[in-house]
């Protein structure tokens, strides 16, 4: 089952959410179902203007992809693009906002009920691996840059391991891509980061995504007319540690 992430959709799911006495915004870009072993969401926080929110963790693997604003993890500066990962049961943050406010999408393979707060980690902490990756790609590129590129461009952002992995891509105007999945992964989210590309009849701007399962194959993305920067997220399953019992 490939899954569409997709702007209309964000603007009807957009609310506002009391978090730690600030006002978040959500919006729902990709809703599948709330099964905790298999669906694909994705969504977009709007962070307000310098405001933190407090260490704490996840029961689901996700990565977080900042689009706009700049601000920090912990000691790491964030800013467009930066790429988070944090598996299940990893602790991280506090996330604080710059003078702009930071907006960035939380992607995840399975529905999560909710962040824990360190201070309830003593009693909500599961024992098993936990892993933490971040990385920045930049701000995404100009049209006209994309426009007269020549070739595709290939970078590994975070290379392959254990299921995990990301992958920049620019492609030229109407080129198409193939693009596998790595190993043990359950598979990958594309969210295009400039231009346009298409994926089986779906084309997708700017922000909008696709999850494409690992039993899928390759994903073959198209560039549209100005050519698409995209950027694959690869989602390893759940250590067997954190599955529901």
């Amino acid at each position: 089952m490939v899954a569409f992430g997709s702007r209309s959709l964000g603007d009807l799911r957009r609310r506002p959410l009391n978090m730690m006495g600030d006002v978040f915004f959500k919006s729902e870009w990709m809703e599948t179902s709330t099964d905790p072993l298999f669906a694909p969401t994705v969504f977009l926080a709007e962070q307000p203007p310098c405001c933190e929110l407090l260490p704490h963790f996840h029961r689901q693997n996700q990565f977080q992809l900042f689009v706009q604003g700049s601000g920090m993890i912990g000691k790491e500066q964030i800013s467009p693009v930066t790429v988070h990962y944090a598996g299940a049961y990893t602790g991280y943050g506090p996330i604080l906002s710059g003078a702009q406010g930071l907006k960035y999408f939380t992607i995840r393979a399975a529905f999560d009920t909710g962040l824990t707060l360190a201070t309830d980690w003593r009693g909500s902490m599961v024992r098993g691996p936990k892993c933490h990756v971040q990385a920045s790609v930049g701000e995404p590129w100009p049209l006209e840059r994309l426009s007269m590129l020549q070739a595709t461009q290939h970078d590994i952002t975070v290379a392959p391991s254990e299921g995990l992995g990301v992958e920049l891509s620019r492609l030229p105007p109407h080129a198409t891509v193939t693009m596998p999945p790595i190993e043990d992964s359950v598979g990958q989210f594309i969210f295009v980061l400039a231009g346009s590309a298409r994926l089986i009849s779906v084309s997708m701007a700017p922000w909008e995504s696709a999850f494409v399962p690992y039993s899928n194959g390759a994903a073959l993305v198209t560039a549209g007319e100005y050519g698409a920067q995209i950027i694959a997220l690869h989602m390893p399953h759940m250590a067997p540690e954190y599955l529901p019992r």
